[in-house]
């Protein structure tokens, strides 16, 4: 079910209103209910899958906990069976194809490949967030839930489920445990995130998304018009996935549940250690604490940190999708990192406006390999000088044009408007209410109408 549809919108308002006369056990069941509906709304085989990730994640954390002699062991049954689900629907098709490749290219095989797997919608979200909680409770950061139905929301609460945020344990747990009351200020909060979410989604990510499609659609686009349509597909991607999460942040808002912020302004990074702070954050800290602190961090020497970074962004990109670009993708921001620690490019006095210029270039020239996964076309068309030089430039426009709502959000957020915003009710109450309906006129008057959609659902 997709968020930008009439279906959801009524989905939701029932849920809402049901929800709120309901005591807090029925309010757990009845959300549990309308998130396997929700999952299941396509194709209802795959809330069979989530029914899967629920038992082993509910039971491994219950006998880790009771049983500490063999608690690595039960940590390593859930951890492996979680990924090994992951694999076979994610990358199976990928190793299949690339050892069908291998035995072409030395004529011990014919060609083209059969194996094709469908790969459920969140798979890659719901997989993290319930690894996240079993070694949590191996680590002692939170207790084994008693209450099956509790764990069974935490893994499939709808708002986050397909796409994020990837929430933890000890954040999320309580709320669901807890009692819930009606706030008019809550309400309209989420009314509003939900609202800007699909300004985002509908007149930001949607229109931009032809210009980009219409580029890389094309077989020789040039030098000029392949860079115009990688940074504009920078600007589809945030307003698609912030959407996405403002949409889920506001729906479960609704519902007196405070999902995580997963994004905090990314274009205003002044390097890519802070770009990965502010970008994808449920999803780059779940790497942190999980992978790269494990490994060691940057506590064991030179050598133990450039490894354990190389681990995590190749994880992270292959976490993303299978594909040797979403491998690339993952080693150049592992490389980026590294140039800019072992230069102190961050104790240069660059001044914030060159260091975040100087990061958002960088950055964005990453979203070729995020975007295209033929290394060939990429190649080919990197330094061709052939295109149009004129529509390149109209695109740039357009785009730039496209994307001025989200610079002018980060700016006022993060400048003396930000400062009276917060202070001041009031203030806060007039200018959320204007914006949500400016929004909302956006919506109906430059809103695209292609269907497509949300990009973070392929992972």
């Amino acid at each position: 079910m997709r968020f930008q549809t009439f279906d959801y919108g009524l989905f939701l308002v029932v849920i809402f209103i049901v929800y709120w006369f309901l005591p807090r056990r029925l309010q757990n069941l009845l959300l549990l209910g309308a998130s396997y509906l929700f999952y299941s709304y396509v194709d209802q085989w795959v809330g069979l899958l989530l029914v899967g990730y629920t038992l082993v994640t509910y039971f491994a954390a219950r006998k880790i906990e009771v049983n500490k002699r063999h608690a690595r062991l039960y940590l390593a049954m859930a951890c492996t069976s979680s990924l090994g689900v992951l694999g076979i629907f994610k990358y199976a098709s990928f190793f299949v194809e690339s050892f069908i490749s291998v035995l072409e290219g030395v004529g011990l095989a014919g060609s083209g490949s059969t194996l094709r797997i469908l790969l459920p919608a969140g798979i890659s979200f719901y997989t993290f967030q319930s690894i996240g909680y079993v070694i949590d409770v191996y680590m002692g950061r939170t207790h084994a839930r008693r209450n099956f139905l509790d764990v069974a929301l935490f893994i499939s609460f709808f708002p986050q489920l397909v796409s994020g945020p990837i929430e933890r344990a000890k954040h999320l747990l309580p709320q669901i445990e807890n009692k819930r009351k009606f706030s008019v200020n809550q309400t309209s909060e989420g009314l509003s995130l939900i609202v800007w979410g699909l300004f985002k989604k509908l007149v930001i990510a949607d229109n931009v998304g032809m210009i980009v499609d219409t580029i890389f659609s094309t077989s020789s686009p040039g030098a000029a018009m392949l860079w115009v349509g990688t940074f504009a597909f920078g600007v589809q991607i945030l307003a698609d996935f912030s959407g996405y999460t403002d949409i889920a942040r506001g729906s479960a808002r609704l519902l007196g549940i405070h999902l995580s912020a997963n994004f905090r302004h990314p274009w205003l990074s002044s390097s890519p250690r802070d770009f990965w702070r502010r970008w994808h954050i449920s999803l780059s800290s779940w790497l942190r604490d999980y992978v790269y602190i494990p490994l060691g961090g940057n506590r064991r020497g030179n050598y133990r940190t450039v490894g354990s970074i190389l681990i995590t962004f190749v994880l992270a990109g292959i976490w993303h999708g299978a594909g040797w670009n979403f491998i690339l993708w993952g080693l150049f921001h592992a490389g980026l990192i590294m140039i800019w620690h072992s230069t102190n490019l961050g104790t240069f006095r660059l001044g914030t406006i060159v260091s975040t210029s100087l990061t958002f270039m960088t950055i964005g020239i990453s979203w070729i390999l995020f975007r295209e996964n033929d290394l060939t076309y990429i190649t080919s068309n990197l330094m061709a000088f052939t295109g149009s030089i004129r529509l390149a430039a109209f695109f740039a426009i357009t785009t730039l044009i496209y994307s001025l709502p989200i610079w002018l959000h980060a700016f006022a957020s993060r400048s003396y408007i930000g400062t009276i915003l917060q202070e001041n009710d009031l203030v806060r109450t007039s200018a959320q209410t204007t914006i949500t309906l400016m929004c909302f006129i956006g919506i109906l008057l430059f809103g695209a109408n292609n269907g497509s959609e949300f990009i973070y659902f392929r992972f």
